[in-house]
């Protein structure tokens, strides 16, 4: 079965373990080419966040929608956006298609191609190869599918098609960055991040922002892309769970609190665990997780708080073995906006 439509929370449960959004603006994904927008812009696509609505608001054009819409009466098969991913190229394992606030005029029908190279002058040229087939749509709601058998096809580019006309509020490619690595094994790299293949695979709570935020490019442009927890009252700690791009050795770890500043953490500190198999995700409270801080971090506003040797707070034995996942502990809540983790690879 190449795909199979899922509820959004059966999509969240199961890609949240080991995907991210391949296609989202943060990551610097971007529209490179499209049939027409001439109603809402097709960029809107990639805006992380739910859609929003502003009723009886009217441009130019008509009613503004928070999303991509097309002109009536399409006479081609359909209208289609071609979008470059943010990460060299993708494994993708779920899409996501929102057609929220757009009620009559709603994509019908949508399918998902890829493509791993292109001429970004002539992209009809392409060999496209079908992500998920044709499938039908109904207005102002998340439709999920899980993707089935494209493990091995790694895409740089994907083309949503919906048919024949119409709107649709947000587009999610759900996956994983295909690890680019140089040849250099001494390297020292962000193994962490979600450009390599980096992935947040769980965390204790994200109520005000999501975990996914915590490997991001850059260092963001406001508190809301970054982690943020509920407050919490009496004994408590928050956590988030990061799966290395590569097993490798720890050297360096940042913890970033910028634009957090009545709201970060007291105080945060970090742990890494060998954890082989891929399909689970290692138990928050498992007592094989190896401390990568010899103290706690007091941690204060939009401060990059390092720890490694040269800063006299890095565990050295941590080094003695591969790790394959790090967690970030943070007392006893609030808000980080990045996490680095600085090491190389463990090549067999």
């Amino acid at each position: 079965m190449p795909s199979q439509r899922v509820t959004p929370e059966e999509a969240e449960a199961h890609l949240g373990k080991f995907a991210i959004d391949l296609a989202s603006a943060r990551l610097n994904s971007k529209v490179i080419a499209l049939s027409d927008e001439f109603f809402a812009a097709a960029s809107n696509l990639l805006t992380p966040g739910p859609p929003i609505r502003k009723a009886n608001h009217f441009v130019p054009t008509g009613a503004w929608y928070d999303g991509w819409e097309t002109r009536r009466h399409n006479r081609e098969e359909a209208d289609w956006v071609v979008i470059k991913l943010g990460v060299n190229a993708g494994y993708v394992h779920g899409i996501e298609v929102d057609t929220a606030h757009f009620n009559g005029n709603h994509a019908p029908e949508v399918s998902v191609e890829g493509v791993a190279s292109l001429d970004e002058s002539d992209p009809f040229n392409a060999q496209w190869e079908t992500v998920l087939e044709k499938q039908e749509c109904g207005p102002s709601q998340r439709h999920c599918w899980l993707i089935n058998g494209l493990e091995d096809k790694a895409y740089s580019y994907i083309r949503l098609r919906m048919y024949p006309d119409g709107g649709i509020a947000r587009f999610r490619v759900w996956g994983v960055a295909k690890p680019i690595f140089g040849q250099d094994v001494d390297e020292v790299l962000d193994l962490a991040s979600a450009l390599a293949g980096g992935v947040v695979v769980a965390a204790s709570d994200s109520h005000f922002g999501a975990k996914e935020n915590l490997i991001l490019p850059g260092r963001g442009e406001n508190m809301g892309d970054g982690w943020e927890t509920k407050r919490s009252r009496g004994e408590h700690v928050d956590w988030a769970t990061v799966k290395l791009a590569a097993p490798g050795y720890v050297e360096r770890v940042i913890i970033d609190t910028l634009h957090f500043r009545g709201n970060f953490p007291r105080e945060a500190y970090v742990h890494a665990i060998n954890h082989p198999d891929p399909n689970t995700v290692p138990d928050a409270n498992s007592p094989d997780w190896i401390p990568v801080s010899t103290k706690n971090l007091v941690c204060a506003k939009d401060t990059e708080h390092e720890i490694s040797a040269s800063a006299g707070n890095f565990n050295a034995e941590v080094q003695k073995t591969p790790v394959t996942h790090v967690k970030m502990t943070i007392v006893p809540d609030g808000g980080v906006k990045r996490l680095r983790v600085y090491g190389k690879r463990a090549v067999q």
